[in-house]
């Protein structure tokens, strides 16, 4: 058997393969998938992924199969392990850590400020495969990027760096990484200037480098002479199909829980009540990963989040399995009911932290002037749908109801949470993350798949503008009619005073009914509000015509003959220039 497309999916507990024809057809096929534990403990992830691709066979039926291109997602050995160094946390530094978890980095350190010695010392420690240096407006300070860029060039490290800051540090940059063995990025700012964030370009720069530098997992430079397109990060990968959704359905969240990881993608605006408040301005496109939670890999992390005496009670009273006994057998698929049961529990827990440490909250300021609401972080009250992929998530048998928990998980009322209308999806295929590979060659093959593993119809809409954002511009153009209007008047009002009659120009222009004079007047007033085309030409040429007729009539007043070869006065007004 021969098929289109096969996207592989090299995860950190498993790894999966997604087979794919007919993708530029209007009925496009997602034709089969096979998974197999992934296989970095084994010293070559090629095993891991020709499991999967036996087990895809062996579902249907098949000795071998062949495909005509093959593409891959990874985050194997720990995902793209990136540090990240700004200015200011709030600023700079945020905006960075914003680029780079939505681009699929793992983020293992953020400094601000100028680099201290225990900085580098942990930035050595850690060994990045990227480092991300920011810092500054757009012509604003220069200093402590640059004497970060030099402290990290004297470790003498390989590690790729990408500059994300003030645009007037770009050619010192590449002086200061010349010749040092560092492959250098230089991007757009990613806070060029206060209240703006602009991550995108950084984001697509990290996957490149991703791409072009990164020491994969054992095994991976093989896979990388089997696959046809590029190897992007899968956090990466499923962020780009969440955009792709957000331009069919608006406004979602996209939860992935793994075995090492737990990671929440939000594509959504922020409401107009929560944007007057906000502290700091926060990207469309959101994501946050957290590390200790993973379902297999951190199961023991999970499990300390819950509280082992109240995981062993709920074993007891709820579950009725044995918790030390499952904790034996446990394997990155379960394979029996109290592994299923076990996982369920697990997989809960790590979906409302993950979502917690996601979303943003209201809190209050106490002052002089009394107490003030603020709304720090992601705003989710606008998100409609909330889509469950990976593993855990659409595979479980309780995973509906596991994702509808998270808006009740909000006993304050003070988190910025989706409300209970909130409707949910499952990525029932698992393909997200093909998907959004697939996206960047096959747009409208990925959308009616991804409709198809949603069970619903996908069509791309154009979305309406922010509220907040129309409220603002319509407000802007007000402003910009009153000035110009106010404008008008004075200008008539400073002709007036040189003794021109504008009382023509001060009547409204009529609605209907107007004459050819009248309508020939309104077009010359239309010229004189226009300040770009030649300030109002027919009013200037009046101008003009009125100053040479008082010109000659002073002239003759004065005694004026007009013959200045022969005339002997000096400093007079009337002769030649």
């Amino acid at each position: 058997m021969k098929v289109d497309v096969l996207v592989a999916e090299i995860g950190s507990t498993t790894t999966v393969v997604n087979a794919f024809i007919d993708l530029d057809s209007d009925r496009p096929c997602f034709w089969a998938q096979g998974q197999a534990p992934t296989s970095v403990l084994d010293g070559d992830v090629r095993i891991g992924l020709q499991g999967a691709i036996d087990d895809l066979c062996r579902k249907k039926g098949i000795d071998h199969l062949e495909y005509d291109q093959m593409l891959a997602t990874s985050s194997a050995a720990g995902g793209l392990k990136m540090t990240v160094h700004g200015l200011v946390y709030d600023m700079t530094a945020k905006a960075a850590k914003e680029a780079a978890l939505g681009a699929g980095g793992i983020i293992h350190d953020i400094t601000v400020g100028r680099l201290r010695r225990t900085d580098l010392k942990r930035i050595k420690e850690i060994n990045p495969n990227l480092i991300l240096i920011a810092g500054g407006v757009d012509y604003g300070e220069r200093d402590t990027a640059i004497y970060n860029a030099e402290m990290i060039r004297s470790l003498g490290l390989k590690t790729p760096v990408v500059y994300a800051g003030n645009i007037e540090n770009q050619e010192e940059m590449k002086l200061i990484f010349e010749d040092s063995g560092q492959y250098l990025y230089i991007v757009d700012n990613v806070y060029p200037k206060i209240d703006t964030l602009n991550v995108e370009p950084c984001r697509k720069v990290i996957q490149e480098a991703f791409e072009d530098h990164i020491t994969h997992a054992p095994g991976m430079e093989h896979v990388r002479d089997m696959v046809n397109g590029p190897i992007i990060p899968t956090p990466g990968a499923v962020m780009e199909c969440a955009k792709v959704l957000y331009d069919c359905i608006g406004d979602l969240m996209v939860i992935d829980v793994g075995g090492a990881t737990t990671d929440v993608h939000a594509v959504t605006e922020d409401s107009d009540a929560v944007a007057r408040i906000l502290t700091s301005p926060e990207p469309k496109a959101k994501r946050t990963v957290e590390g200790d939670l993973g379902v297999y890999v951190n199961r023991m992390k999970v499990i300390e989040s819950i509280g082992e005496e109240k995981l062993r009670e709920e074993c007891q009273t709820k579950l009725h399995i044995d918790l030390d006994k499952t904790l034996e057998t446990y394997v990155a698929i379960p394979k029996n009911e109290d592994e299923f049961k076990l996982v369920e529990r697990l997989t809960q827990e790590a979906t409302l932290r993950a979502v917690e440490r996601h979303a943003g909250q209201i809190r209050y300021v106490y002052g002089p002037s009394g107490r003030q609401t603020l709304a720090e972080g992601k705003d989710l009250t606008q998100v409609k749908y909330i889509v469950g992929t990976g593993g855990a998530l659409t595979r479980l048998p309780h995973r509906v109801d596991i994702m509808g928990m998270i808006p009740k998980d909000n006993e304050t009322g003070m988190k910025l949470y989706p409300s209970e209308a909130v409707k949910i999806l499952v990525d029932n295929d698992y393909i997200m993350a093909s998907l959004g590979v697939l996206s960047k060659t096959h747009r409208q093959g990925a959308i009616r798949l991804l409709g198809q593993s949603l069970k619903m119809d996908l069509q791309e809409q154009e979305h309406a503008v922010n509220k907040a954002q129309f409220i603002e511009e319509l407000q802007r153009l007000n402003n910009a009619a009153k000035a110009k209007e106010e404008e008008r008047l004075h200008h008539i009002e400073e002709m007036e005073k040189m003794g021109y009659d504008m009382s023509e120009y001060k009547n409204p222009e009529k609605i209907g009914g107007a004459t050819h004079e009248e309508v020939e007047a309104a077009k010359k007033e239309t010229l004189m509000q226009d300040r770009t085309v030649k300030k109002g030409e027919d009013l200037i040429m009046n101008r003009e015509t009125a100053d040479e007729q008082e010109r000659q009539e002073n002239k003759k007043k004065a005694g004026c003959d007009g013959d200045c070869d022969t005339c002997t006065r000096r400093h007079c007004p009337y002769g030649k220039k």
